[in-house]
């Protein structure tokens, strides 16, 4: 019997998920635990797998197709069952005949009895001088075609990467960038080569003929391009949405790292010693990152600074008696913040425990939407990369963020002596719409004691 596959529901308030690509094809062989899709949502990126072994009898959806969860995507089953009671309305497959089909063209020995036949770009079918491997008459995407109408996009360049052959948006979209482009009265017989001197680098009726002045290249550097993912759209409109409505302002204070490095010295060497054991510990002792032991202190340093743990509104602030703390992830897919939630409730070993979970999911692609949002306050951290200073961009609503910096080495007087110690300093934005620069520098500076005394804070 055949079986639909349905683009899952990714938390609560997940309503449809892109398709970002296609890993199996109509009339593939599938084995149950095959990655047949690539899914995102506003947040994060997926991997669908095949529940049942067979063969893909249809694909109703393309890459790129925003498809509403809990709707059919495709369907596997045995060759010749039938699926009409399956396919669902105002797919791609409705509408083109399926990625796996190909659009009904005019055939070129029929060129008599269709004269007026026209290409999507408004060019005659039947033109001479066609560039080796022409792909005008494949089979094209709607979005293929109106975008090819509207740039006038010469189809003879393209390299169809779709399905059995056909021409989709992207294959367009690369026509355009490399300039195989043309006025509507220069049509697309004109020789390859050609430099356009029309709008756009197109070439006109009066390029046609026109021999280069000098044996220069002077055309488009070799390029790629890349359709911009789902999570960069919404990482690129909320860091622009952050910096055009906030007045952000960044305070930067370093700290003596002295007292968490010794710290961390001793853990480590407590258990690989056997000392953890011997004074009761579990074996598992966790020693904690730098990282986590700045999310522990600005967890409990936040709790007196309630201006910082807060959400801004044009009519109202909005503060929280818990702290979610928010923890930027680099991920292949883009940046990621998933949540601590009530991370002020949790010891130092749950945050990192909690920490590393968070961040090896963010890294796989299956963390939860539901854990990637109601962040209160944020830190992110470029230490590792040798950053010695940046401004975050907040994440709105809330009203701060703090950046994470690299330790160096610095000088301070002890007695009249020049002694080195490792510093490491801190970025902390804040929206001046929110609080003041006291508040915030009073927040920070309380962080930075913290942190230089972090062996009286675990005695709390």
């Amino acid at each position: 019997m055949a079986t639909a596959v349905i683009m899952p529901r990714q938390g609560q308030s997940v309503e449809s998920c892109i398709i970002g690509k296609w890993h199996k094809k109509k009339g593939d062989k599938v084995s149950e635990g095959d990655t047949l899709f690539t899914y995102e949502t506003d947040k994060a990126t997926f991997d669908e797998a095949a529940k049942v072994s067979g063969e893909i009898l249809e694909v109703f959806f393309e890459e790129g197709d925003d498809v509403p969860v809990l709707v059919n995507v495709c369907v596997i089953g045995e060759p010749g069952e039938d699926i009409s009671g399956l396919r669902p309305e105002g797919s791609s497959a409705e509408q083109a005949g399926g990625p796996g089909q190909e659009a009904e063209l005019i055939a070129p020995d029929k060129k008599e009895d269709y004269p007026e036949a026209q290409t999507a770009a408004g060019q005659n079918l039947y033109v001479s001088n066609m560039p080796e491997g022409d792909a005008s008459n494949a089979p094209m995407s709607p979005r293929a075609k109106a975008l090819a109408a509207k740039r006038n996009a010469d189809l003879r360049f393209a390299e169809p990467s779709g399905p059995k052959g056909r021409i989709i948006e992207r294959d367009v979209q690369k026509i355009v960038s490399e300039g195989h482009l043309a006025t509507f009265a220069a049509g697309m017989g004109h020789p390859a080569g050609v430099a356009g001197s029309g709008i756009g680098g197109r070439v006109s009726v009066a390029d046609i003929g026109r021999q280069p002045a000098t044996s220069v290249d002077v055309s488009i550097p070799e390029s790629y391009e890349e359709k911009h993912s789902n999570i960069r759209k919404i990482i690129a409109k909320s860091m622009h949405e952050s910096l055009s409505t906030m007045a952000q302002l960044t305070l930067n204070a370093s700290f003596d790292a002295t007292d968490i490095l010794d710290l961390r010295a001793k853990m480590k060497k407590a258990k690989e010693n056997g000392m953890a054991e011997r004074l009761g510990l579990s074996s598992s002792l966790t020693v904690p990152t730098i990282n986590d032991i700045i999310l522990y202190s600005v967890s409990r340093v936040l709790k007196t600074h309630r201006l910082c743990n807060a959400h801004y509104y044009p009519d109202k602030l909005v503060f929280f008696n818990t702290v979610n703390l928010g923890m930027a992830v680099d991920t292949p897919r883009g940046l990621m913040v998933p949540t601590i939630f009530a991370a002020d409730k949790l010891s130092i070993a749950e945050i990192s425990v909690q920490a590393k979970t968070l961040a090896a999911d963010c890294q796989k692609g299956t963390i939860s939407p539901d854990f990637i949002k109601n962040g209160t306050f944020t830190v992110t951290n470029l230490g590792s990369l040798g950053v010695e200073s940046f401004t975050p961009v907040i994440n709105p609503p809330q009203t701060c963020i703090l950046g994470v910096n690299t330790i160096t080495t610095a000088v301070k007087n002890v007695a009249g002596n020049a002694v080195p110690y490792q510093s490491m300093s801190l970025s902390l934005t804040f929206d001046h719409r929110a609080l003041d620069g006291a508040p915030a520098a009073r927040f920070l500076k309380d962080l930075k004691e913290t942190l230089e005394n972090f062996s009286l804070l675990l005695m709390q």
